[in-house]
This record gives C-alpha cells, structure tokens and sequence, in this order.
C-alpha cells in the first residue's frame, strides 16, 4: 500500500485565496458593520431615518439574501462557470454595489444590494469550495482543518480593521465614503485573486454531472421557479390572513420561498447512493442543529449594535481622546441642539402617522441650517402637529427633487413624502444623553469624545485572532494526552459557549436600570469574548465537514446548503431584532437567545456518537 507523504509548509495558492478573502470579508463586515446605524440614522444627518422595525427588517432580509444566494452561485460554478470565474464575477458585482451605496435615494441603495446579494452568491462558496479542492491533494489532505483555520484568520483580519476604517470615513467625509471604501478593499482582493489565479487554478475542477444530479433546466423548473412563486405568495399572505404571518411580509415571503429549496435538499439526500447518504444526512442534520448559533451571531448587526449605541457607556480614557480624535475615531457630543430622531423615553423611535398628524411645510428648496454639518442640497422641512389638541410633535426632514418647476408641484411632492413609517426629527440633544446621569453631561460649550458605535464590532474579529492559537494548541495538548475531542463534540460546546455568550447580556441589563443609566462596555465586551469561544468550535469546522463530507461533485452545492443556514438563521435574526423595541425588559430578549441555544446543544449531544461514526468512516480520523 502506498503511503503518501505531506508535503511541508502550505501551497502558495493558500495565502493567495487568504488575502483575497481578507479583503472581501474587509468591505463586506464594513458595510454590515454601519449598514443598520445608516438606515436609523436621522435624514437630517444622511441617514434614512426608518424605526427600529423597518431598519431591522431591511438588516435581515439583506443577510438572509446574502446567504442565500450562495445555493445559486454554487451550483452554476459546479455546473458551468467554474470557481475562478464565479469569483471574479461575485466580487465586481459586490464592488460596484458597494460603490451604489454612495448613491442617494432609495432605488440606488436596494439596487446596490441587489448586486451585493447576487455577487455574494457567485463568490462566497466558490471561494471556500476551491480551497477544499486544493487541499484534496492527497500530500495535503493532513493539513487541511489546518489550512481552514488560516483562512478563517484571514476573514477577522479582515473584519478587524474595517471598522475603524468605516469610523474614519463617516465622520471625516461621510455616508457615502465609508461604503465606497468597501467597494475599493474589493477591488484589492479581486486583483490579488486575479494576479495569483494560476496558483490556484489546480483547484478549478468542473465536476462531472452523474447519473444521480438533477439536471440544470429541471432545478431551476423544481427549485427555483416555485421559490419564486411561493415567495410571492409569502408576499401576499398578509391579504389572505389579515396579518403578517411572521410580522412583516418579507419575512412571509423569505420563509415560504426557502421551502422549496429545502424540499430540493431533501430530494438530493433521498437520490444519493447509498455510500453518499450517511455522509449527507450527517452533513444536513449538522446544518439544521447550528441554526441558533447563526441566529446567536448575526445579533452582532442589529440588537448589539443597538445595545452598543444606546445603552452601554462609551465614554474613553483622555490618554486614548489625543490619539483617536485627529484620526476621526470618536463621537462628538455637545448640549447644542440639532436634528435628531424622535424617541421616546425607551429609546422607541417616533414615526409619521398622518391619521393623527397634521403636516404643514415649513419651506421648500432651502437649506437646513440645523443640521450639522449642513446638507450640501436643499431639503424639505415639513411640521407635525397633533389634529386632536393641535400640540407640536416633531418634524420630517425630506429631500427636494431638482428638476421640480414650480413651487406648486415642490409643495405637492413635499407633502407626498409624509409616508406613515417614517421617523419624525426634533430639534433635541444628542440621543447618548437621554440615559447618561447629568452629572456627566458635558458643560455648556465643552463637549464630550466617545469610542464610535461600530468600533464594538471589531471585537469579535480581535478575540478570533487572538484566540486561534490557544485554542488550537489546547486541541493539540488534548490530542497528545489521548484525550482528543471528537468534531461533533467541539459543535456541541461551542453551542453551549454561544448560548453562555448571551447570558452575559441578561446580567448587563440586570446591571442597572438602562433607561436612566449606562452600563459598563465590559459586558459587550465580554459577551464578544465569549461568544468568540464557540465561533472557533463551530464555524471553522463547519467549513471542513462540508468538504469532508459531501460527494465531490456536490461540495460546492453543500457549501450552498451551509450558507442557506446562515440565511435563515440571518432572517430569523433579524425578525427578532423587529420586535426589540417590544421587549421593554431588554433581559428577556437574551434570555430567548440562551434557551434556544441550549436546547440545540442538547440535540446535538444526542446525535454526537452516530456523528462521530460517519465522520469516522469518510475520513479515517
């Protein structure tokens, strides 16, 4: 029997597909990273003014979309494209999404997501496929969890620094800025990918269609029509049953179009051969078990970057102030008053109802000297009064149409714009204020500097990197001892670590009452860190066991089947984020989130034995 031997050192193609990951991951954890604080952002302030629901809807579905095309991506790169095509083709469809975001008006920025979405399809599982494929080789195979592991360091680094970037482009120019510097960190991944592609060319195999496969034209007849038609039905659900059924209708329509892709799993599970089924089923029953953690995670863009902003205390060492300010890493806050969103004393904020509301415009084609900086373009300020004892309310801050050619016709587009939903602005201090203690205002003319809102979500990508090695070398000691940790065993802990991550923030808003007060950013830094603990025993791995398991041809497919994870664990995430403002005991909300993860440890540790087995058998570890 032959006995290969490993090659020394990883391949050249590893840190060619390292870097371009690092930059893809760069551009699309910084445009997540401030998507949600855009969308609730005052108009006043470039932002789109939506409610928390409306903002947490859109942050959803967007993540939900991006995992799930994926399943698309995947299969024409199987198919057709191959893998080094589908990845350029994703990532300038991302690019030149990212660069749309720096558009104004609503049709640009949900085109430009639209590219992100499909360009995210064609690429994500394109690229983690090609690794796999080259670490097939047979003087490779040893070192490929190894080899996964850089990778996953390479996406933190990635997620690590833009950040701070995003910080610096928002305050320092803009909006706008920040999501083109997503586009241009793109750009360098895409040309790094291009200039090493012979390097990584090996891994760029177009697998063979079986007797087995579905045929092409009969999936898009079987999955992908009737997702369509289903989601339009989801669509369309509220007006049969009077309601949403899962509380807004891109929630109905996202669920019931994911059915038929989930049959179409199914279908390829029950067609396998009978020596590809048990690493199928094992690989699939993996998927549907990890799905709370995914939910557990993706609260990283919408309920802890609410929490971040609004509850905890950001407040920064005057050490820290002198080298962060001239960078533009801080917030500015004064007792000057300027535009902001209406909110109520529990941070809910306060929408147009024209029902209750009467409108007048206060001015057209004017600038609005309240804001600052001032918008470089005219707006519409419109007043809202109460029709019942005709009290003031607020007021909506709403772009002028250029080519208008009369006041009659601006004034009629002005009033036209009062959508119900739409978040009123007052002139108000700076919403930090609303639960700092006035002992800790600034003084009249001072001002006082704070760590920017998004800073927070580097934390995670820090600990990742910081704890790889630990945790790798702890696997190593263990393994040495002859006390080795099965994978399905590490995805059961790291089920319990992610759900320990959420206790920690039932005791930080039982830490002080968080309408009056701020807590300590050590919680939020320490449900990052532990959380960051479960990450590293469950997404790496999840990676692996897909090229571990699945049939050759299909890797690529169930590479899809993992992202569609994400997708609905990002939708139901953002579903939960929707009804934030309900939980007026903030505890309750992590308590949801640490319950659901236990009971998916649980399963998980029943189905560990029969995992172990089958991983056992496909790959002889």
């Amino acid at each position: 029997m032959e006995n290969t031997q490993v090659r020394k050192g990883h391949p050249r193609s590893l840190y060619i597909l390292f870097l371009t990951e690092m930059f893809e991951r760069f551009g699309y954890y910084l445009m997540v990273g401030i998507f949600f604080l855009y969308l609730v952002g005052s108009k006043a302030h470039g932002g789109k003014g939506f409610d928390t629901l409306i903002a947490a809807d859109i942050v959803g579905s967007y993540i939900a979309l991006v995992y799930l095309t994926p399943f698309i991506g995947g299969l024409l790169a199987d198919r057709f494209l191959g893998y080094r095509r589908a990845i350029i083709l994703g990532g300038l469809l991302m690019a030149a999404g990212y660069f749309g975001l720096a558009l104004p008006g609503l049709p640009s920025m949900f085109i430009s997501l639209l590219c992100i979405i499909v360009g995210n399809g064609f690429f994500k599982p394109n690229i983690s496929t090609l690794l796999g494929n080259i670490y097939n080789a047979p003087d490779l195979k040893a070192k490929k969890d190894v080899a996964y592991n850089i990778f996953y360091m390479g996406i933190n680094i990635g997620a690590f620094f833009c950040n701070f970037v995003a910080d610096i482009m928002r305050h320092w120019i803009g909006w706008g800025a920040a999501f083109s510097t997503a586009g241009v960190g793109m750009l360098i991944g895409l040309t790094i990918f291009i200039s090493g592609s012979k390097h990584v060319k090996v891994g760029d195999v177009v697998k063979p269609v079986t007797k087995e496969d579905m045929p092409l034209s009969k999936i898009f007849g079987y999955v992908f029509v009737p997702a369509i038609l289903t989601g339009i039905f989801g669509w369309n659900l509220h007006s049969i049953i009077g309601h949403p059924l899962f509380a807004t209708v891109s929630n109905d329509a996202f669920f019931c179009a994911c059915v038929p892709i989930i049959l179409f799993y199914v279908g390829i599970l029950m067609r396998s051969s009978k020596e590809d089924k048990r690493g199928l089923s094992a690989l699939l029953a993996f998927f549907v078990a990890s799905t709370v953690f995914w939910v557990i995670y993706n609260q990283n863009s919408t309920a802890l970057t609410i929490w971040a902003d609004q509850y905890t205390d950001r407040s920064i060492p005057k050490s820290v102030e002198k080298v962060a300010k001239p960078l533009y890493l801080l917030q500015k806050v004064t007792l000057d008053s300027s535009t902001q969103s209406k909110i109520n004393d529990r941070f809910v904020q306060q929408s147009i109802n024209t029902k209750e509301m009467r409108a007048t415009l206060d001015s057209a084609m004017k600038m609005d000297t309240t804001v600052k900086p001032a918008k470089p373009y005219p707006v519409y300020t419109i007043t809202f009064h109460s029709k019942k004892d005709n009290s003031y309310i607020g007021r909506g801050v709403f772009d002028a149409v250029a080519d208008e050619k009369s006041m009659k016709e601006e004034r009629r587009n002005a009033m036209a714009d009062t959508t119900n939903g739409e978040g009123l602005s007052v002139l108000a201090l700076d919403p930090y204020l609303q639960n700092l203690p006035k002992d800790r205002w600034p003084k009249p003319k001072e001002e006082i500097n704070l760590g920017s809102t998004e800073l927070f979500q580097s934390l995670n990508p820090f600990y990742i990197v910081f704890l790889t090695p630990l945790i790798l070398g702890l696997f190593g000691f263990m393994k040495r001892k002859g006390l080795p940790l099965s994978t399905p065993l590490k995805i059961a802990l790291g089920m319990v670590v992610a759900g320990l991550s959420s206790l920690v923030m039932v005791f930080a808003v039982k830490s002080c009452n968080i309408y009056l007060d701020k807590t300590s950013f050590i919680w939020i830094c320490s449900t990052y860190g532990v959380f960051s603990v479960g990450e590293l025993l469950i997404s790496p791995i999840g990676l692996s066991m897909v090229s571990k398991l699945a049939p050759a041809r299909l890797t690529a497919l169930m590479m899809g089947a993992w992202f569609l994870v994400n997708a609905i664990a990002g939708k139901i995430s953002g579903m939960m984020a929707s009804f934030w403002d309900k939980f007026d005991d903030k505890s309750n909300y992590f308590l949801l989130l640490f319950v659901l993860a236990l009971g998916s440890a649980v399963i998980i540790l029943f189905m560990v034995k029969w995992l172990t087995a089958v991983v056992r058998e496909k790959t002889g570890e």
